[in-house]
Order: structure tokens, then sequence, then C-alpha cells
């Protein structure tokens, strides 16, 4: 018997390809939807399973028979929040979309804090020849603060740069190329320690406002702090504070609170922070990415198998 699929998504086709790849066509109907279009009666009455960015407040409970969702990204936070998502639907991450990617655009980070190739730019526009030196990764401290699929794949990097590499993880128990890994009660000691701190948390209850001034005020006045996960971990005006009173040597941020980010925040003009425009998921392949986390997910629901993307409610991730 046929499960009744929805894919609210551009480029159906793309995910409709995927799954008849995979064989799982024949087990499905499936029905598709532009993202700023609504559900019609029939889908809401008879959608079981969906793959979607989103949905309109309340429309969850219209959807009785609708028992699992796909989300084409990896924050789960405004699905978890919605008053109308009903305990009996399971809901399915990207997680592992941004394995290659996030942590090659953070060391991209860590290269442009250590490595003066925008000065060296700069200094050829102007026909200007000014020694410079480079500061060795080898050696320092990196602590990553969430050690799920990025993080250890940072890990693995980082360490063969020759980087010590700490870190938290909500379980505590150890990865491979890691020192030290602690429980989320680690936290102060991590940034105590690290001479350049990546934040890759989930967004939930706990991780909201954690690096307040507090926090950001046990980092090494030499230590940076590099954020690729949610604006809502950091507290804008503590951070700012730090940083313009040289508390930390700077800070480099992909995400925001708001985003973009509007043009009269002082993030932009703020010695020390450089602002980047949420480029660290970015992958000019992210839908054939989307298509396979999917297919997997999918496949594993309908055989009553784990899914490595199912969220867990009370984790919030």
């Amino acid at each position: 018997m046929t499960q009744k699929l929805l894919l609210w998504m551009e480029n159906p086709g793309l995910y409709r390809e995927a799954l008849a790849r995979a064989g799982l066509d024949a087990r499905l109907d499936i029905d598709d939807l532009p993202p700023d279009a609504q559900p019609g009666d029939v889908q809401l009455a008879g959608t079981e399973l969906m793959l979607a960015w989103g949905a309109p407040p309340g429309i969850l409970a219209k959807m009785p028979r609708l028992k699992w969702i796909q989300t084409p990204n990896t924050g789960v936070a405004a699905w978890l929040k919605r008053p109308d998502f009903r305990e009996d639907i399971q809901l399915s991450c990207g997680r592992g979309l941004h394995r290659v990617q996030m942590p090659e655009n953070i060391l991209g980070a860590l290269f442009h804090i250590t490595k003066p190739y925008m000065q060296s730019a700069q200094s050829q526009a102007e026909r200007q020849w000014k020694r410079r030196q480079s500061i060795p990764l080898a050696g320092s401290t990196l602590g990553i603060l969430g050690l799920g699929a990025v993080g250890q794949e940072l890990a693995k990097k980082a360490a063969a740069l020759e980087m010590r590499v700490i870190g938290t993880r909500h379980s505590g128990k150890p990865v491979g190329h890691t020192e030290k890994v602690l429980g989320p009660e680690g936290t102060d000691e991590i940034l105590a320690e690290s001479d350049y701190v990546v934040v890759l948390l989930s967004d939930t209850r706990e991780t909201e406002n954690l690096l307040d001034a507090r926090r950001i005020g046990l980092m090494k006045k030499s230590a940076w702090l590099i954020n690729f996960a949610r604006g809502n971990i950091i507290v804008d005006a503590d951070l700012i504070a730090a940083v313009k009173s040289k508390s930390i040597a700077g800070a480099v941020l992909d995400v925001f609170r708001t985003e973009p980010l509007p043009a009269d925040h002082p993030f932009w003009t703020t010695p020390g922070i450089l602002v980047l425009s949420h480029l660290g998921g970015g992958h000019p392949d992210r839908e054939n990415l989307v298509a396979n986390v999917f297919v997997d997910n999918l496949r594993r629901h309908l055989n009553g198998e784990p899914q490595p993307g199912l969220v867990d409610r009370i984790k919030g991730y």
C-alpha cells in the first residue's frame, strides 16, 4: 500500500528522480507543491510524509495523517517550537549535509586570522611592498563547542594541521582527533584553554545567550571567537564590548540573530569583527546532497530502521 508524500519544495523533479533511483517511487503516491503555495484540502487531508523547509502557522493541525517530516536544513528549532507540531510526528533533519563545506569554511576563517593574504592583496592594489608575518596554527589550541558531525570533521582536519583540539559534546564521550572532550558543564574550561573557539552548537533553550559577558571574559585576550552555528548563542552587545575593549582578539561571525544582518548593526563597523553572509553550509551541489539525505532517511522511515537524521525532541536536535 502506498503512502502519500508531499514535496513542498522548489525543483520537485530532482527529488522524484532521486526517489526513482532508490526504487522508492513505487511505494509512494507523490504530490508536489511550490514552497510559496498553500496545500489544498485533499493534500491536507491525505499527506502522510512531507519534505519542506517550513509551513504556515497552524497548518500541521490540518494534516491529521502526517507522521513524518524531512527538513532540508540542520536547524530544527523553528519546527520544535511550533504549537501545532504533534507528538506523533517524526522530524528528520539534514544532519551530515555540511560535513565537508562547513569545516573547510571554518578553516578559511582560521587562515584569514593567521595569514596576511587579505592585507597583501590590499598592498598589491597600492603597489606597496610590505613584509608581514604569518602566525602558525600548529601548536595552538582549537576549542570546538559542539562536537557533532561537523565538529568531528573539523577536529580531524585541524589535527592534521598539528593543532591541539579540545571541545564539548552533549554526551561528553571522546571522539577521534581530540585531546579532551567534556560535557556542556565543561564549556568554561574549554573557553579558558583555547586560542580559537569555534561555536557549532544546536539552537536549544540551553544554548540561547550561552556566550555572554561572563563566559566571553573567560577567554584569553589573544583568543578569537568563531561562530558558524546560530546567532542567538552569543549576546551581541557583550561580544562587541569584549572586542572593543580587547578582552579578546576578535571574532568571525557567519550567523546572526536577524538575517540579512541589518545595515545599522554595529557588527558591520566594529574593528576586529569579520561579518560573513552565512556562507558556512553553502555548496554548489546542495540540492543533490539534500536529495540523498532525504531519500536515505525516508527509506529508513518506511522500513522502520534507525535514521541518522531523526531529531530527538528532548535534546532539541
